[in-house]
Parts: structure tokens; C-alpha cells; sequence
């Protein structure tokens, strides 16, 4: 959404690598204090703020709302403003990510109109997923922007009047579980007529899908999501063992961001596809999640900001993907997306995170 305005190494294999490439090869965590810590659970390996206010091939390299594995050893990069930038993405000595346009690709909706891209997969067989947060939808493009169809989705998600969603506050994330089989969109924020868990926190949806066949997915189960007060869903990905990492973030005037990282388990929660008005009652369980860090508590690492912010390393994070897995051991990359404002900033982050056991 356009909104306005790091742990001592993990192991020797993970603290040694020196691209940022997927794989699932297990090694051992580290149980030694963490260096860079922003939790228990979380280090900040380094950033980088050399995409910012950069132009590839004429297109402005900013509003970057999601980051996705490529299947090619490259990393995709969501704009909101209808482009997907391939990055060559590498792991400085120091920790930093580095990344390098190398593509840019414009994407557009049946008419040929803009869209505002918010959640990206890019399937097995190279088909970027792309959610759209006017509408919304999800729709599917081969590797070169050509449009192949569009996903179903259930008419109460719809803006209103047609549904009960607010604009700009609908399809943020998205990401498909190990296997290809299920993939999960998180609203923003809450439908209009839904309320709150008993702690208070406004409940959101998460829309997933089934796959039939190759490429068909039908709708399946949705399940509700507590986030916090004043926070909204900025991204989700798949943790990789049927658990969500989960992005919540929020902006005050004068204060700057909050940006926290959940992990949360769908496996038991309630089917709410039926239920017009969350919470639904005492039969209802949302999703539990569990609290990995608060992005402000994260070492500053000379990171500097041009507008208020309680940690100067934080900006309005949107993206966030899984690396490289190595275990319970997890590299993600984040990034920010700069609205194109000249106040906020493009900036990769790469974090390491010890999932706790489920």
C-alpha cells in the first residue's frame, strides 16, 4: 500500500554464504549469543540504500512492495506502480545485501491499465502471481508480462460497494506453502462489520486457494488473522513448515514506523469463509501468531533517515523473502518501499531468523 508519508552467526555453512540463493539444505544453528540481535530469535545481518532514487532501462527502481525467489537464481521485485524488476542479489562480506537491476517488466490488467501490484509469488514454473489492491485479485503473468488469467475471488473481499473492503486496504501479501499446492493473500485490514479477539486486536482475513491440476486454483479456506491495533498486514510468506512469516507495519506523523515480524500457524485455525462477522463466536479460532522482533529494537547499524523515525534504520517495509532455509534457520531479505517520496527511502534489509519450535 502506498501509505504517506539481525543473533552470533547461525552456522559456519550460513554465516559463510555469500549469495543470497534458495535452498533447502539443513544445517545446525548456532546456540551461541547473538551479534547484531533484535530479538531472541532475530539478527540484522546488514542493509543497503543503493537502490534508492535509481533508474534501470528508464524506469524508476522504488515503490517496492514485494520480493519473491526467482526461479533463475534472480530476485523479483514488485513495484506497486506496475512493474516487476528482476535483481541479482548478493551478500556482501559485511552482511549487506547488494543488489543489481538486470530486467524490468511492465504488467498491466485485461485493458491495459495500470495496476497497483502489492503481493507477488513466482510459481514453479517461472508464472509470476500478482495481487492487485483495487479490485482485488490476484492474476497471473508468464516472464514476460503477458497476462494468463485471474483467480476467483470471494465477493465480500471486494471493495465496496461491491464487498466489504476498504480501498487500498485489501490484497498486501502473498505467498504459496511448500509443495504448490496452497496459496494464502492477506487483506490489510479488516472487512467492514468484522471486529476484534477478545485481546482487542482487529481481526483480518487470509484468502487461500487450492491447486487443481497445473495451473487452476479454486478457492479454499479462509481464516482469520489478529493484528495488532494500529497496525495493518504488510506481507506474509511461507515459513516452510505449513507456518506464515508475517509482516505487520504502521506509520504515525512524527514518529515514524513500526514494523514487526510474526510467525503465525493457520494449521488450527477456523474456516471463516462462512462467517459474515468476525469473531464469529466462541467455535471460532483465528490463527495464533507469536511475536519473532520488533524491526525498532533491531541495532541501527549507521543507518541514517531523512524524516522522524524511532530506530533510523526503519522505513515503510512492505517485501519480504525467504533466501535460503537451512533447518529451523531462515535468511530473509526485506525491502522498503519509498512511495517515491524524496522523505523516505528504498532499502534492503537481510535478516536471520531461529524459527521456534511449533
Amino acid at each position: 500500500m502506498r501509505t504517506r508519508t539481525a543473533l552470533a552467526a547461525a552456522a559456519a555453512a550460513l554465516a559463510a554464504a555469500t549469495c543470497l540463493t534458495p535452498t533447502t539444505t539443513a544445517v545446525a544453528a548456532s546456540r551461541q549469543p547473538y551479534a547484531h540481535a533484535c530479538s531472541s530469535s532475530v539478527r540484522i545481518d546488514g542493509f543497503s540504500d543503493a537502490l534508492d532514487k535509481k533508474t534501470f532501462q528508464g524506469a524508476f527502481v522504488g515503490n517496492l512492495s514485494a520480493l519473491a525467489a526467482g526461479e533463475d537464481g534472480t530476485v523479483a521485485a514488485l513495484s506497486d506502480r506496475s512493474q516487476l524488476f528482476s535483481l541479482d542479489v548478493r551478500q556482501q562480506g559485511h552482511g549487506a545485501p547488494s543488489a543489481t537491476p538486470v530486467r524490468v517488466t511492465d504488467l498491466a490488467d485485461e485493458k491495459g491499465g495500470p495496476l497497483d501490484s502489492e503481493g507477488l509469488v513466482v510459481d514453479r514454473d517461472g508464472t509470476r502471481l500478482v495481487t492487485s489492491e483495487t479490485e482485488p485479485s490476484v492474476r497471473r503473468y508468464d516472464r514476460d508480462g503477458k497476462l494468463l488469467g485471474r483467480l476467483p475471488v470471494p465477493a465480500a473481499l471486494q471493495v465496496a460497494p461491491a464487498g466489504r473492503a476498504a480501498p487500498n486496504q485489501t490484497f498486501e501479501g502473498l505467498t504459496l506453502q511448500p509443495g504448490g499446492r496452497t496459496l494464502i493473500a492477506s487483506m490489510e485490514q479488516s472487512l467492514a462489520g468484522d471486529g476484534q479477539d477478545a485481546a482487542g486486536r482487529p481481526l483480518v482475513r487470509l484468502q487461500s486457494w487450492q491447486r487443481h491440476g497445473r495451473d487452476e486454483f479454486v478457492l479454499g479456506p479462509q481464516y482469520a488473522y489478529p493484528a495488532d491495533k494500529g497496525l495493518g498486514v504488510a506481507e506474509i510468506t511461507a515459513a516452510g513448515d505449513g507456518r506464515l512469516l508475517v509482516l505487520e507495519r504502521g506509520f504515525t506523523a512524527g514518529t515514524g514506523n513500526t514494523v514487526r515480524l510474526y510467525l503465525a500457524d493457520p494449521r488450527r485455525a477456523s474456516d471463516v469463509t462462512t462467517v459474515t462477522n468476525l469473531p464469529g463466536g466462541a467455535a471460532v479460532r483465528p490463527a495464533g501468531k507469536r511475536l519473532l522482533a520488533d524491526l525498532g529494537a533491531c541495532p541501527s547499524l549507521g543507518a541514517t533517515t531523512r524524516q522522524p523515525q524511532r530506530n533510523p534504520l526503519l522505513d515503510n517495509i512492505e517485501g519480504l523473502a525467504v533466501m535460503k532455509r537451512s533447518g529451523g534457520v531462515l535468511r530473509l531479505l526485506l525491502v522498503s518501499d519509498d512511495n517515491q517520496n524524496p522523505v523516505q527511502t528504498t532499502r534492503l534489509y537481510a535478516l536471520t531468523v531461529r524459527l521456534p519450535r511449533p
